[in-house]
């Protein structure tokens, strides 16, 4: 990794100054490196001692890094910035010793911000609870078609120190980040952002939604050209609302419906720019087809709207919106057609890991058997079940919190036939499918979206995901 685009000013500030590194990791072992090399004085702090964690530690430690595990709660002496992995919950004793002490915290997010170089590429930045990943590799593939060099960065897996850092130029960065990356990136100025969409997730670590939905709206924060919102969400409006941003910036509102002026949205299956055109009173721009986007479920159209809005902001043409939407193939578990069987459709989206994400999935199709289960996380069910109960078929329940979405059914959806599967071993996914087939008719769909975490059976939603594609496979294979 180069640091060639650090200017001398920015070295020169870390240089002998003690930084403590909270968390090893993804982000934690790149940081310690970085802040290392640029002569800063680094000590890393980490809550275990696992394997990896001493692997790590090995690491640093080989190139004159101290490093301290098991104990992440105690402020080093002599501190003067605290570098933290963005999971670390702002509750945390070494933040309560910081804020004493009077030392800033900062995510590595933040520390990528203010390492970038003075042509640095600018950033569009997408927050929300569900479809970032999407939106972000849509909005690269969008800004690639349009000859621009780019990269889908932050959250999504590749670092954003590496981003900003590393030998190769870009033009503009695809950047995703999670409400605990912008908890911590006070200075953070995005050139434009948009929130996807808003529910109540991580309220553990962020104590309460208002305080999430703060941290989400710190996307806004300087934004230079647009804050992109969803026109069906109204908090993403009032984040917008909220935002201190520069002057000339615009609100842009992204719907499924007829765009207003200033929003991009969907016209007889077209989907229209009504924000980045002259006399948008007037006129609108066709960018691409509702078909162009894969998979063409509402929600996905509403990832492919927001991906649009931010490089039209950008100054991206139309065309190069249409080619991007076609380029794109979405990632493994989303909404992902497995096969058809006996003229039965399976679908796995094992991503769908909380009711918003669930409730979206199940909005794409007409007629379903609903898979669905796991850890709860806190969550309740009886807003997703009295939305979706028209379009279930029937439901198989698994996992460690079945209990709460059948509670929710026997509610909201008595009339619904329901599978109680009270079993977790490896054949647990394989009797949940064959139980959803003996419930589906032709037409309709067997869908995964579990509402809920995957741990509780699987190592990861992953696994859970392959766990069904293979139980369906081998339905056909049976057939065949």
């Amino acid at each position: 990794m180069g640091s060639g685009q650090v200017t001398s000013s920015v070295s020169s500030e870390f240089q002998g100054k003690r930084v403590t590194v909270a968390g090893l990791g993804v982000s934690g072992l790149p940081a310690a490196k970085v802040l290392h090399g640029l002569g800063a004085i680094v000590t890393a702090v980490n809550d275990g001692a696992d394997e990896r964690a001493r692997a790590q530690a090995a690491e640093l430690e080989a190139l004159g890094i101290t490093v301290r595990l098991g104990d992440g709660d105690t402020l080093p002496e002599g501190t003067e910035l605290i570098v933290t992995a963005p999971g670390w919950k702002p509750d945390k004793p070494l933040f309560a010793a910081a804020e004493r002490a009077g030392v800033p915290v900062w995510g590595d997010v933040e520390l990528a911000w203010r390492l970038r170089g003075p042509d640095a590429a600018p950033w569009l930045a997408v927050t929300g609870t569900n479809g970032k990943t999407t939106t972000v590799q849509m909005l690269a593939s969008i800004l690639t078609a349009a000859g621009l060099r780019t990269a889908a960065v932050g959250n999504i897996g590749v670092s954003l120190l590496d981003a900003v850092l590393g030998e190769e130029q870009y033009d503009v960065l695809a950047v995703e980040l999670s409400s605990y990356q912008l908890h911590w990136a006070p200075s953070l100025r995005a050139h434009s952002a948009a929130v996807l969409n808003l529910a109540p997730d991580h309220l553990d670590w962020h104590g309460s939604m208002e305080a999430y939905a703060a941290d989400k709206g710190r996307i806004y924060e300087g934004n230079r050209v647009a804050c992109v919102y969803n026109a069906a969400d109204k908090a993403t409006e009032d984040l917008v609302r909220e935002a201190d941003v520069e002057e000339g910036c615009r609100a842009v509102g992204f719907t499924l419906g007829t765009p207003a002026p200033s929003q991009l949205g969907v016209v007889e299956g077209i989907l229209v720019d009504r924000a980045f055109v002259e006399d948008r009173q007037k006129n609108a721009q066709e960018l691409a087809e509702v078909a162009d986007v894969n998979p063409p479920a509402p929600h996905n159209i509403a990832n492919a709207l927001a991906a649009a809005a931010l490089a039209r902001a950008y100054g991206v043409p139309a065309k190069a919106v249409r080619d991007g939407l076609r380029a794109f193939t979405p990632d493994a578990h989303r909404i992902a057609h497995v096969a058809d069987v006996d003229g039965v459709a399976y679908v796995d989206d094992s991503k769908a890991t909380n009711t918003h994400a669930a409730e979206a999935s199940l909005a794409a199709y007409e007629s379903i058997v609903w898979i669905a289960g796991g850890l709860a996380k806190g969550a309740t069910f009886d807003e997703l079940v009295t939305k979706s109960a028209p379009r279930l078929r029937g439901a198989v329940l698994i996992g460690a919190d079945r209990a709460l979405i059948r509670e929710a059914l026997a509610r909201h959806a008595p009339e619904v036939p329901v599978v109680d599967l009270d079993r977790t071993d490896t054949g647990a996914m394989r009797a949940a499918v064959q139980e959803a087939r003996r419930l589906a008719q032709a037409g309709d769909t067997v869908l995964l979206a579990p509402a809920c975490a995957s741990m509780d059976m699987f190592a990861n939603y992953n696994k859970r995901g392959d766990a069904f594609a293979d139980a369906v496979r081998e339905l056909g294979s049976v057939d065949g």
